[in-house]
């Protein structure tokens, strides 16, 4: 791609017409580079045009007329927050810099919403017993939901965010996704890894080999279905300088009877009494961003669920902090569930043909 979008900056204008008059119409710019393949400016038809009104031919070079303020990040670490503003005001294609300024890749903000720099675990081991029949022969993550597999839609909208590094870990049937992830989804060739043992909720993603850089990686239930914004996630788990981000769901408990309130030096003594009160917490939605620190301490050969990790992390003084999903959250997770998940994904497709 990145051939397709940059021409020389000794090229003339005439031939950096005809480089966008071949790009699709969506996505018609160029970048500029010099002799030592550093970017020096971004070139679009309208800046063409703009350079020919100032006097400039078709055979002025193509450096003149190149915008040189032009929106950019710089790699490895992209300014996630940045793009978020660049997506924003319309920009499309974002060139990534390196150091010394030369051009080590493109992001299509078209093609894809941002370029997260996160790794993913998908959790889908389990046997799904609730929802048996359906599952003695399918894992649960593999059941349909409007023609596509609910662990697919997860994949999809970690794929829009530019993950590219998707590990699925697997046990239940796990031959079926195997078989299943042996062709990329949503453009991702996504890994499986399987448990020989079960190694709880959470200790499998020390099989993935996902902490062995340094980073943060998305570690969610494979059974969910979610519009949550994993990039607000993302930033929010930055500001906060959290080493875990737990995705939470409202839940709301209401008491039919009225309830008392004791004296807790008297336990014997009623201080009040609330009619039918409501409390509201809120639910751990199985979606986490985990600091790869804090991962790498998990065992290949210990079982740990991701309660008991955020429960020693917090002991060890680690910062844990809550992001609420905004928008729709199913734990797909008994045929109820299953039937709502489907109510809503036709309701979905339906306001978005």
């Amino acid at each position: 791609m990145t051939d397709r979008h940059t021409i020389d900056a000794a090229a003339t204008l005439r031939d950096a017409l005809a480089k966008l008059n071949g790009l699709p119409g969506n996505v018609m710019t160029l970048f500029v580079t010099d002799s030592d393949g550093r970017v020096a400016g971004s070139l679009t038809d309208g800046d063409i045009r703009r350079a020919l009104l100032r006097g400039l031919t078709l055979e002025s070079k193509a450096s003149e007329a190149a915008l040189q303020n032009f929106k950019r990040v710089v790699a490895p670490d992209i300014d996630v927050a940045a793009l978020r503003a660049f997506r924003s005001a319309g920009i499309t294609l974002v060139p990534v810099l390196d150091a010394d300024g030369r051009l080590s890749d493109i992001i299509d903000l078209s093609a894809r919403r941002t370029r997260l720099p996160l790794k993913a675990v998908l959790m889908a081991g389990g046997k799904g017993e609730r929802l048996r029949p359906a599952t003695l022969t399918t894992p649960k993550p593999l059941l349909e939901i409007e023609g596509k597999a609910i662990i697919d839609y997860n994949i999809e909208a970690l794929a829009d965010c530019g993950i590219r590094d998707i590990f699925v870990t697997t046990r239940y049937l796990a031959e079926k996704l195997d078989e299943h992830f042996s062709r990329p989804v949503a453009g991702v060739s996504v890994r499986t890894v399987r448990e020989t043992e079960p190694l709880g909720t959470i200790g499998s993603v020390a099989l993935t080999g996902v902490a062995a850089t340094d980073g943060n990686t998305i570690v969610m239930n494979s059974d969910l279905l979610t519009t949550i914004s994993f990039e607000e996630m993302y930033l929010q788990h930055l500001a906060r300088k959290s080493d875990v981000t737990i995705a939470v769901v409202p839940y709301q408990i209401s008491v039919p009877y009225a309830v008392l309130s004791l004296d807790a030096d008297d336990p014997e003594a009623v201080t009040g009494i609330e009619e039918k009160p409501s409390y509201s917490y809120y639910a751990n939605a199985g979606i986490y961003i985990f600091s790869n620190t804090l991962l790498r301490t998990l065992k290949t050969d210990e079982r740990c669920d991701a309660t008991d990790l955020i429960e020693r992390a917090i002991a060890d003084g680690a910062r844990v902090s809550y992001y609420p999903i905004k928008g729709t959250w199913i734990d797909v997770g008994s045929p109820l569930d299953f039937r709502q998940a489907g109510e809503l994904m036709r309701h979905h497709n339906a306001m978005n043909s």
